[in-house]
């Protein structure tokens, strides 16, 4: 199964219209993300909670990592760098944070308010070397990009 990003857009679209509370969002995302695709094997949020650290959000699947420094990471380079991080093999990745053993692959995608505020990060794990594409991160980053553009 792959994602059909028109539908998925649609039905996050339809779930959240009106609404503004974060994490009420990122929930809902979460969620509707795991569930499109069998790529997909933890899908979930980092917020910032404080200058330079991510906190754990909600998530779809096994656990995840409670606390991401912006130092560390594929997350924590999203997060210093605003910028979608697409990596095929995570071993490859330095200073690559392994919150389950099982990750091969991952796309962290920057979560930005309206006002240009990082929210956090958008995490998605793969159990599949190579699993994401450009088309993902351009779709998702679209689909973030209005979801958030109103959270408060």
């Amino acid at each position: 199964m792959t994602t059909d990003y028109s539908e998925l857009a649609n039905t996050i679209r339809a779930l959240t219209h009106g609404e503004t509370d974060t994490v009420a969002l990122m929930a809902t995302v979460a969620c509707e993300v795991h569930h499109s695709d069998d790529r997909f094997d933890w899908t979930g949020f980092y917020r910032v909670t404080a200058p330079e650290v991510l906190k754990i959000g909600p998530y779809q699947g096994g656990h995840g990592c409670l606390v991401i420094p912006f130092s560390k990471g594929v997350c924590g380079a999203c997060a210093t760098q605003k910028r979608v991080q697409l990596v095929g093999d995570v071993e490859a990745f330095p200073g690559h944070i392994a919150c389950s053993s099982s990750t091969r692959s991952e796309l962290v995608l920057p979560v930005v308010s309206g006002d240009g505020t990082l929210l956090g990060v958008f995490d998605i794990d793969s159990n599949q070397p190579d699993a994401f594409t450009e088309r993902d991160a351009e779709a998702l980053t679209a689909i973030l990009n209005e979801v958030f553009a109103h959270a408060r």
